[in-house]
């Protein structure tokens, strides 16, 4: 809308869509410049910092559309929780994969956007459905976030040699090793010998 003494500008050119579109394009997430990003969708660099706040503005917007992908529609249950964290698990790997150094940015230390507190409210979801307590569900979350995560940077990045990668046996044995209510046992501290 114009009003007196304004005129219309230009139409945008940018939108989240554009500029997650143009970051995936690049080819390499991890070393892709603000700079070279405003190239891409041809505008002004300062333009661009009007939507993103840096670096890490961008992936925070990739990272949003990635886990809308990734996280199942319908709620977990506790009947279905493995099987539900097990589809989220082959999408996350489908979609972190499929966006050149998305997979190795985000295993290493970074800030933590909304998208990650989405992923981590639905996993959380996944734990409590099986009957967990919030706080063993936390943990659990944690567990398979980080376990995920790091794999998939390690896979991306070819830390695990150049033999076939079975993704489909590391997601069942953490799976498998997830609880879901019980108390860790193999996991416990031992007591020292000639304690009991």
């Amino acid at each position: 809308m114009t009003g007196p003494g304004k005129r219309p500008g230009p139409p945008a050119r940018l939108s989240r869509e554009t500029i997650v579109r143009a970051a995936v394009a690049s080819g390499d997430l991890e070393s892709l410049s603000m700079r070279e990003l405003a190239a891409r969708l041809g505008v002004s660099h300062s333009a661009l910092y009007r939507w993103v706040d840096g670096r890490d503005g961008i992936i925070d917007l990739v990272s949003e559309v990635v886990v809308d992908r990734i996280v199942p529609a319908e709620p977990p249950t506790a009947a279905d929780w493995r099987s539900w964290l097990a589809r989220l698990g082959w999408a996350a790997h489908d979609e972190f994969l499929a966006v050149p150094g998305y997979a190795t940015r985000v295993s290493r230390p970074h800030r933590h956007s909304r998208a990650f507190t989405t992923m981590q409210d639905a996993v959380v979801s996944a734990f409590t459905a099986a009957g967990a307590s919030r706080e063993t569900a936390l943990h659990s979350w944690y567990i398979f976030g980080t376990s995920l995560v790091t794999w998939l940077g390690a896979q991306e990045q070819r830390l695990l040699g150049d033999a076939p990668v079975r993704f489909d046996l590391f997601l069942d044995s953490l799976l498998r090793g997830l609880p879901a209510a019980e108390p860790p046992t193999l996991g416990a501290r031992p007591q020292p010998p000639g304690r009991t």
